[in-house]
């Protein structure tokens, strides 16, 4: 992801299905986004192509067709993703996002315990500095 460029939602349409099915081909892709959003092959075609060259994605040929990778593992990808929207959404603020998390989000113990941790994590670099 070094070109640093943004993604559209329809593009995280594509990255969302491709990281939830590393390997996916193009009908692949294609069949989802008619199913989901009446849009062509040809339209997936483009999507994933576009965000190869992003940086996004990669591609290995597998018994003659090609088979699209996120480039970074699922967790870091997204991480990139949060990242940019936190840098050109909401100004580097994390504040907003963690207001719509108290608001929207329905966690589990587990997750909720997660954040616990992370907020620790947070807070010790801040004591460290």
């Amino acid at each position: 992801m070094a070109n640093k460029q943004g993604v559209g939602r329809a593009e995280v349409d594509v990255l969302r299905f491709v990281a939830d099915h590393p390997g996916a081909t193009v009908a692949e892709v294609g069949e989802h986004l008619m199913s989901t959003k009446g849009q062509t092959r040809t339209t997936a075609l483009n999507t994933m192509e576009r965000l190869r060259n992003k940086g996004f994605l990669t591609r290995k040929k597998v018994d003659g067709i090609y088979a699209y990778f996120p480039a970074k593992g699922k967790l870091r990808l997204f991480e990139g993703l949060v990242d940019d929207f936190v840098e050109t959404v909401l100004g580097g603020s994390v504040t907003p996002l963690v207001a719509y998390l108290t608001k929207k989000v329905e966690a589990d113990p587990n997750e909720i315990a997660e954040l616990r941790r992370l907020l620790d994590k947070l807070e010790e670099g801040k004591d460290a500095s």
